[in-house]
């Protein structure tokens, strides 16, 4: 099976704006039609709690024809259009949908940050992490958050194997930053979050990109907007993983980054896994 995952900061803009980034947000798109993947997931849709308008509906159906989706976006008490989710999963698949929430503080669990997809042998399930925001000031529920996360994937994986992806809004260890120096009080990449996620993966699960590639340099999943030469630079940091339960680790065939041309900001990841069907 092919799992794609890509944060695309506004699917709005991406399927109704005119503006230049709006047109390279839509040549990705075009990429991941070309790519066939069973699963994609989206994140920061940042839609209205009442989910995609007809627009939107109707850009759906003449991208992706072949697939049903579900979302999940903010809803009050949480802000307005901020981060949200969306699956789209092909139409010969029947996955059981979940929204769940794990116990986040403040508003953390209304801010539609996970969707959980349960097949007959594996969940896949889609994050948008809480980023640690301006001056730290989200860092204390940030470190509860993933906390609680790791909590919801062990449960997951107790009962069948899990696969978990994501814009998870840490750069693990200095090799997945440009600059890892001058960015250890930077949201992302202190060491607090940088624990949450070692903490994470100690209860079962690997990162399938350093599985297959081990300690590849300069390979990241995004470049800072602000920054105009981010890209050209590569002056990236890779936030966006697919985490696998140890046990389909073998399983894994692919895991990389898919070219998103001059576009800055996030990049789409791709996973492949054979024989995952079979038990």
């Amino acid at each position: 099976m092919k799992f794609i995952s890509w944060n695309i900061d506004s699917l709005n803009a991406a399927l109704t704006s005119d503006s230049r980034r709006a047109e390279l947000s839509r040549d990705v798109l075009k990429t991941l039609q070309e790519e066939q993947a069973d699963i994609i997931a989206i994140q920061e849709t940042k839609l209205s709690a009442k989910g995609p308008t007809k627009k939107h509906q109707e850009c759906l159906a003449q991208w992706f024809p072949d697939y049903r989706y579900a979302w999940v976006s903010s809803e009050e008490p949480a802000r307005k259009g901020y981060a949200g989710n969306m699956v789209l999963y092909r139409k010969d698949l029947t996955p059981i949908i979940t929204y769940p929430k794990i116990g986040a503080p403040t508003t953390m669990d209304h801010e539609g940050r996970i969707l959980t997809l349960e097949f007959e042998h594996f969940y896949f399930t889609q994050v948008y992490t809480p980023n640690a925001g301006n001056e730290l000031a989200r860092l204390a529920d940030r470190q509860i958050w993933d906390q609680k996360y790791a909590d919801y994937l062990a449960e997951l994986d107790q009962d069948k194997p899990v696969i978990a992806t994501g814009d998870f809004n840490v750069a693990h260890e200095e090799i997945d930053l440009a600059n890892p120096a001058s960015n250890h009080r930077s949201a992302g990449f202190t060491d607090e979050e940088r624990e949450g996620f070692s903490q994470l993966l100690a209860r079962g699960f690997v990162d399938s990109f350093r599985h297959l590639h081990g300690p590849l340099e300069g390979v990241y999943s995004w470049w800072a907007q602000r920054v105009k030469t981010s890209k050209i630079n590569n002056s990236g940091w890779r936030i966006d993983y697919f985490l696998v339960s140890q046990a389909i680790k073998e399983k894994i065939s692919r895991s990389e980054m898919i070219d998103s041309g001059e576009r800055q900001d996030h990049t789409p990841i791709v996973l492949e896994m054979d024989g995952l069907l079979e038990e």
